[in-house]
């Protein structure tokens, strides 16, 4: 039906979804920072337009946006540099997931980074205006509570952090 630089809106019958336009996909990272201090997961905050609000959200990041067959780890391992300023050591692929098949034909490969170097302040890039966040894996409940109380909206990415606890 239309399509943009980064998306595209289809009609097949009567149902109507979006995708990604040109091929490009997402990447997911689950950055956990084993430290002398204990073991921490980086989450980011930041604003999105489409929801007009503050979100908490997994480092993720769009694969191929700027150039076409963009290696996924890659990708990956440069847009967690650029949003959170941690380098990993090692990154593996855990799987393609869809974060809402009934309107998206969007998938995203979740990764989890690990031996982390911390290279620079982060913040992402052109005005993304990124705040890292480097949580106790013990407190990651109380944290995201506390944000919640703030306003900001959950990424649904974050229920990887959370369904251990939840199914306690």
């Amino acid at each position: 039906m239309w399509e943009g630089r980064f998306i595209a809106a289809y009609r097949e019958g009567k149902w109507e979804y979006v995708g990604r336009a040109r091929g490009i996909k997402a990447a997911v990272l689950l950055a956990i920072d084993d430290a002398p201090d204990g073991r921490h997961v980086l989450l980011v905050e930041q604003f999105r337009v489409p929801l007009k609000t503050h979100t908490l959200e997994l480092p993720a990041g769009l694969v191929g946006d700027e150039t076409d067959n963009e290696d996924t780890e890659l990708a990956a391992a440069r847009e967690l540099e650029e949003e959170t300023g941690y380098r990993a050591g090692r990154i593996e692929v855990i799987g393609a997931f869809a974060s809402s098949p009934g309107m998206v034909s969007e998938t995203f490969t979740l990764m989890k980074a690990t031996q982390l170097e911390k290279v620079s302040e982060g913040g992402g890039v052109d005005g993304e205006n990124i705040v890292v966040h480097r949580v106790p894996v013990s407190g990651i409940a109380d944290f995201i509570a506390a944000k919640r109380t703030e306003g900001v909206v959950m990424d649904v990415k974050l229920l990887t952090l959370l369904g251990p606890l939840l199914l306690a």
